[in-house]
């Protein structure tokens, strides 16, 4: 089992590979490569489930953590905080929405919700890597 006090690290790590698996899932697609995106794109929903778990199973266990910094940094802080936990909170329903047309075969309508779901993953698990290390690292 992995320690409490370690989950903030590897939340960072699976936000980091969640990123990186939706760029190379998008550019798979641009190239039209079905069966690459497909993989990509799977493998990016496994590790949010993964991070999801794991970010639930901490804050749990130790609650909220107050950002220590002070001064012009703390505005920023919430200035990528406060639209992370908006879009985190909508990315949940929108990319099981966008997954499950995918999985129905239904091209179209999942490209079409795609077109909005991925930019908004993206900046969520890029902006959760910014909030670890802004928290955890400052």
């Amino acid at each position: 089992m992995i320690p409490i006090r370690a989950l903030p690290s590897l939340n960072a790590i699976l936000n980091a590979t969640s990123a990186v698996l939706l760029v190379l899932g998008y550019a798979a697609i641009r190239r039209r490569d079905v069966h690459a995106h497909r993989r990509f794109m799977v493998a990016a929903f496994v590790v949010s489930v993964v991070f999801l778990a794991s970010y639930v199973r901490y804050h749990v266990a130790v609650g909220s953590v107050p950002f220590p910094g002070t001064g012009w940094i703390r505005g920023v802080y919430f200035a990528v905080l406060i639209p992370h936990v908006i879009l985190a909170a909508a990315i949940v329903p929108l990319a099981l929405a966008t997954f499950r047309l995918a999985c129905r075969r239904r091209y179209r309508r999942h490209a079409g919700l795609a077109r909005y779901t991925l930019p908004l993953w993206l900046y969520v698990s890029a902006s959760g890597v910014v909030v670890y290390v802004m928290l955890y690292h400052s």
